[in-house]
């Protein structure tokens, strides 16, 4: 949906490039129900679930590295890392 959005661009097959993730180290982390509760407790944070959620994971003692600015500009004790191009 993003991608058709033009919101994130791939040069190529988006299940390509997650098997290259995987292989360089990239972690998938399955969001369980603590993570869901510790998404409607975030203080101070907008209403996006989607984003409530990746926010919750990163908390759970991870880097969340993202563009996105609402992320990136919460008060919140959050390791970020700004993603360029």
């Amino acid at each position: 949906m993003l991608r058709d959005r033009g919101r994130i661009r791939f040069s190529e097959d988006v299940g390509l490039w997650r098997r290259e993730q995987l292989e360089q180290g990239i972690i998938e982390i399955a969001v369980d129900g603590a993570i869901g509760i510790r998404a409607i407790s975030l203080a101070g944070f907008h209403a996006d679930p989607a984003d409530r959620l990746i926010v919750a994971t990163a908390l759970d003692g991870h880097r969340l590295v993202t563009a996105d600015e609402r992320i990136l500009s919460w008060a919140g004790r959050l390791s970020r890392l700004r993603a360029t191009e």
